[in-house]
C-alpha cells in the first residue's frame, strides 16, 4: 500500500471510522481530532452533530459548510435459535450489492465479524435464480451455533452493522478505495476548508459541522442549523460517477477528477441561484474545475439547512463518487481538493454586502 501522507491518514481514519445513523460517536470523535486544531470552538446540537466555529470577523456573517458523520449501514433486529442475525438497513440499500459481503457487528464486549447470507442458488429453482434475493430473506451469519452464545458475545437487537473495508489506494494514486465516503469525504472538506483558513483574514464566521443522521432524512441537518442560524449553507456530500460503462450523459453527466459538482437541482433543494452564480463565478475566474449536476432523486443537508428559521441560501457542493451506498466507493483526490479550494475562495467573498446581494436577489 502507498505511504500515507496527512491528508491520507486523515482520510482512512474518517472512512475506517464505523458509524450508522444514531451511531456516529467514533466518527465525530474523529473528526473532532482532525478540526479541533482549526477551531476558536467546538460544541454540539442535542443529536450529536458536531459544529466547530471560526472567526475571521466577529458579527460577520455566519457560513455553514457541512458534512455528515453517518454511513448506510444496518441494525440487528433478531437473534434467531441457531444464532443467525436478522437486520434491518439504515440508510438506502440495493439489495444486489449485499451478498456475501463481511460486515462488522458493534457489540457491548467488542467487534464481532459476519457475512450477509443467503439460501444458496444451488438449491433455488431455474425462476427463482432469475430474481433477486429480497433483503428481508438476507441473514448476517457470526459463526455461531445458538442464540446463547451470540448473547454471550455481547451482540443484541439494536446493534450497529457497518460494511467492512479498507481504505485503499489504487494503482493510480489519485484514486481512492473506501467505505463511507458518503459522507466522510464532505467531513473532511469541513476539516480542510478551517485549516486552510486558518491565519487567513475573512470577513465572516465560519461553521465546520459533522451532521448525524443524514442517510434517514437529513435530520442532524435540522438541528444544528437551528444551533448555528447560519446566513449561508453549504452541504457538501458525494454525487453520482457517470464515467463507468452503461450510463449515458443524460443518465449521469459528471466524471470523476474533472471537478466538484455544482448541484442546481435535487430532490429536496433547487439550488439558491444568487449562491449558484457567486460559486461559478469564482471558480471561473480562479480556473477552478467544476461540473453541473442535476439528480432528479435524493437530496443532501443543504435541504434540510435551507428550510430552517427564515429560510437559508443553500446549495450542495459534491464530489463524482462511484459506487456510492455499497461496501466501497471510489473518488478522485484532485475534486476533493478543488472543492476545498473553491469553497475556501467563496467564503472568503462572502462579506455583509455580498450575503445581502445573494439574500435579496
Amino acid at each position: 500500500m502507498t505511504k500515507l501522507d496527512e491528508t491520507l491518514m486523515m482520510l482512512k481514519e474518517l472512512t475506517d471510522a464505523k458509524g450508522i445513523p444514531g451511531n456516529e460517536r467514533e466518527v465525530r470523535e474523529v473528526m473532532k481530532k482532525y478540526i479541533e486544531p482549526f477551531a476558536d470552538e467546538l460544541t454540539t446540537d442535542g443529536l450529536g452533530s458536531l459544529i466547530a466555529k471560526k472567526v475571521g470577523k466577529e458579527g460577520g456573517p455566519k457560513i455553514m459548510v457541512a458534512g455528515h458523520l453517518d454511513e448506510v449501514g444496518f441494525m440487528i433486529t433478531q437473534i434467531d435459535d441457531k444464532g443467525f442475525l436478522r437486520f434491518q438497513p439504515v440508510g438506502g440499500w440495493w439489495g444486489q450489492v449485499m451478498l456475501a459481503q463481511r460486515v462488522t457487528i458493534v457489540s457491548s464486549k467488542g467487534d464481532v465479524t459476519g457475512i450477509i447470507g443467503s439460501k444458496p442458488p444451488h438449491i433455488l429453482s431455474p425462476e427463482a435464480r432469475k430474481k433477486p434475493v429480497e433483503i428481508k430473506d438476507m441473514f448476517i451469519d457470526v459463526g455461531a451455533s445458538s442464540r446463547e452464545e451470540v448473547t454471550e458475545w455481547g451482540v443484541r437487537p439494536g446493534d450497529m452493522v457497518v460494511p467492512y473495508f479498507e481504505f485503499t489506494v489504487m494503482n493510480n494514486e489519485k484514486m481512492l478505495l473506501a467505505k463511507a465516503w458518503d459522507n466522510r469525504i464532505g467531513c473532511a472538506i469541513a476539516i480542510d476548508v478551517l485549516k486552510q483558513l486558518k491565519g487567513v483574514d475573512h470577513p465572516n464566521v465560519v461553521y465546520g459541522v459533522g451532521n448525524v443522521q443524514e442517510e434517514v432524512g437529513l435530520r442532524g441537518a435540522k438541528t444544528a442549523t437551528t444551533k448555528i442560524k447560519p446566513d449561508i449553507g453549504f452541504a457538501v456530500d458525494v454525487g453520482i460517477a457517470g464515467d463507468t460503462p452503461g450510463v449515458s450523459e443524460r443518465e449521469a453527466m459528471s466524471k470523476m477528477g474533472k471537478g466538484p459538482q455544482v448541484v442546481i437541482y435535487d430532490a429536496s433543494l433547487v439550488a439558491h441561484k444568487g449562491l449558484r452564480d457567486l460559486v461559478t463565478d469564482t471558480a471561473d475566474e480562479l480556473n477552478i474545475p467544476y461540473q453541473f449536476e442535476s439528480i432528479p432523486g435524493g437530496g443532501t443537508d443543504a435541504g434540510s439547512i435551507h428550510l430552517t428559521h427564515n429560510g437559508v441560501p443553500a446549495m450542495a457542493i459534491t464530489i463524482a463518487t462511484r459506487y456510492i451506498h455499497s461496501h466501497a466507493a471510489m473518488l478522485h483526490r484532485d475534486d476533493y481538493e478543488n472543492a476545498v479550494k473553491l469553497i475556501v475562495e467563496v467564503i472568503k467573498r462572502l462579506d455583509r454586502e455580498m450575503v445581502d446581494k445573494i439574500t435579496f436577489e
